[in-house]
């Protein structure tokens, strides 16, 4: 799970946004442990957390202000030897279903890597990845890449199509982020 983010158009923490009884970032912790285990928490040093379940783990970006890339290499190293790919996703997914996750593991097939893609649109952050992709992604972040469209791009991602998934997410909520305060409102509003 990756918190790593400035959340510059929020003007807040999305982590902390309250949804429900929870924040944010305990949310999706949440269901994301309810299908895959360990679960991995990527976020930037010195980057206060709302309390995490004990067997949740928290990893700090591999390198400093990268962006994402960062934050999946560092939990990519965390997961080494524990499991051979991880579902990422980062915290601002409030409306992420269970079978999402589940579908995109099972379409991962013999595949490096699996991101769905809805409406002429690719979300490599709602995404599955063989953690063997690791030396790649140290080559890219070495280089100054910071674009996750770089990463998926150079491992050969399979492309899940709707079609692979409406079945089990009719609406697409679980690719829906919020990012300012108007998604982050009607995302409470439609998470009942």
């Amino acid at each position: 799970v990756l918190c790593g983010g400035w959340s510059a158009r929020m003007g807040t923490a999305k982590e902390w946004l309250p949804i429900g009884k929870e924040h944010l970032l305990q949310r999706i912790v949440r269901i994301v442990g309810g299908v895959v285990d360990p679960v991995v928490t990527a976020a930037r040093r010195e980057q206060p957390l709302p309390v995490l379940p004990p067997d949740a783990e928290v990893v700090y970006d591999a390198v400093e202000n990268a962006g994402p890339l960062a934050g999946m290499a560092a939990g990519f190293e965390a997961l080494a030897g524990r499991c051979e790919a991880a579902f990422v996703v980062s915290c601002d997914h409030p409306l992420l279903k269970p079978a999402f996750i589940t579908r995109l593991i099972e379409l991962l097939g013999d595949h490096q890597a699996v991101v769905p893609s809805h409406e002429a649109r690719s979300y490599p952050l709602v995404a599955v990845y063989r953690l063997d992709l690791r030396p790649l992604l140290a080559e890219l972040l070495a280089h100054g890449e910071r674009r996750v469209h770089a990463f998926t791009e150079r491992c050969g991602a399979r492309v899940a199509s709707s079609a692979d998934l409406l079945d089990v997410d009719p609406t697409m909520d679980s690719l829906r982020n919020v990012n300012d305060r108007e998604s982050y409102e009607k995302a409470i509003g439609d998470a009942g």
